[in-house]
């Protein structure tokens, strides 16, 4: 998927991932399922062996993995400069505007415009793509994929862009030129039109696109899920398996979807790698997020982020047209020319508030955590899985670099949690 576009279209394509926001704290009834805990339960000792399972060569991996991830944040928002200063200051988005000119209706040049810039843009971003999507994730030894199959699913995210990011430009455009200086307002409620439609419609129409989702199987697994599920008024009455081992060795489970279109899933290789104790520590987790309505939640706090990039970049992309827009050939906000320098101050704007949405999702995925842990009654379960996942999260971050770098818990918050939760409820009972 082109780096530039995605600074706008990534909260349209955010149901691709497993999102989830700030709710107030829920009780979860239990599993049938128990564990004693020892009378004297030392939480500090407790967590401190689970961290010591991680080899020194497999710290140092999955930390420099983590950490390399830092640098590729702040590379490609300059990345994303780069190629806009290509389209701005080479005259290629002039270029491209001309090439249109003969075609009669605004709103369909400024479609073709933005499906071209899409295209010349992702040419322009294959070598920061390819590196960062496949050949660093073969160095770390997490992508199962060939090049054939991971360019394949390449081009269908660029499909994707084109059509849904094409529509999205030329409808903010036309919102320009009705509304004039509201457009912002205009264009947040756009968006948030979009994302909400995209979030509702992944489950069926997208993730397929990636993946191939099946009914799990009848077995004792499958049963736990759906008894949790039962226990906490959850109506699922189907758990989907995803065929992630084709792609990646990372285990996962995820809650997609809103309303009718609402899918619990975990992909195969928690299914292979896994036992039912952490399955179900996991699986509660996911839960969770339906029970605390982290999407609805998620869909509010992600529409004011988007609010506030629309005010920001209205704000900066005046300023610099009226100081640069000669040199770029750029007339003013209603101009499709100017559209790399939109793209590219959201992607500034996506970078700059990458401490906030890491934090709201962070927090989010605490609460499930929490959660998890009342519903399935598996603190070592979900405490190993939390090891498992330290494969390519670092599993004991400062602070404040949890706080800014971190979308979901530490490997040490979670194993620490899991360990608190087992002395708090399981440490008395023989």
């Amino acid at each position: 998927m082109i780096v530039p576009l995605r600074a706008l279209v990534f909260f349209v394509l955010l149901s691709l991932l497993s999102y989830s926001i700030i709710a107030g704290p829920s009780k979860a009834s239990p599993s049938p399922t128990l564990a004693a805990a020892a009378p004297s339960f030392d939480v500090e000792a407790a967590t401190q062996r689970y961290l010591d399972t991680l080899t020194p060569a497999q710290k140092a991996k999955s930390d420099a993995y983590f950490e390399g991830g830092y640098w590729l944040l702040l590379w490609g928002v300059l990345y994303n400069v780069a190629v806009a200063g290509v389209f701005l200051g080479l005259g290629l988005s002039a270029r491209i505007r001309g090439w249109l000119r003969g075609i009669r209706s605004e709103n369909l040049r400024n479609l073709l415009y933005a499906a071209l810039y899409t295209l010349l843009a992702a040419v322009l971003s294959f070598p920061w793509t390819i590196y960062t999507g496949f050949f660093r994730e073969h160095q770390y030894g997490l992508s199962n994929q060939t090049f054939g199959a991971w360019f394949s699913e390449s081009l269908i995210g660029l499909v994707l862009s084109v059509v849904i990011g094409s529509l999205l430009i030329m409808l903010l455009y036309l919102a320009i030129r009705k509304v004039g200086a509201s457009w912002w307002l205009w264009g947040t409620g756009l968006t948030v039109i979009f994302l909400v439609i995209g979030v509702f419609l992944a489950p069926i129409f997208i993730s397929p696109l990636f993946n191939k989702y099946t009914p799990l199987p009848p077995s004792p697994v499958r049963e736990s899920i759906l008894s949790m599920a039962r226990a906490n008024l959850v109506p699922a009455t189907n758990v989907y398996l995803v065929d992630a081992s084709r792609q990646s060795k990372r285990i996962s489970a995820n809650v997609s979807g809103l309303g009718s279109t609402i899918r619990i899933s975990l992909n195969d290789n928690l299914l292979k790698r896994s036992t039912p104790a952490e399955i179900q520590g996991v699986m509660g987790h996911e839960l969770g997020h339906y029970v605390l309505n982290h999407i609805v939640k998620g869909l509010i706090f992600f529409s004011l982020l988007v609010l506030i990039g629309f005010a920001l970049v209205n704000w900066a992309f005046r300023r610099l047209v009226a100081r640069y827009g000669a040199r770029w050939n750029v007339s003013g906000l209603a101009d499709i020319g100017g559209l790399p320098l939109l793209l590219v101050l959201f992607s500034v704007y996506s970078f700059l508030i990458t401490p906030a949405t890491n934090t709201i999702t962070r927090v989010s995925e605490m609460e499930a955590d929490q959660f998890g842990l009342n519903a399935a009654q598996q603190p070592d379960g979900f405490a190993s899985i939390a090891m498992k996942l330290s494969e390519y999260r670092k599993i004991s971050p400062g602070y404040w670099e949890e706080i800014f770098f971190f979308d979901h818990p530490s490997g040490h918050t979670r194993v620490h949690t899991a360990m608190q939760w087992k002395a708090e409820h399981l440490g008395d009972k023989p």
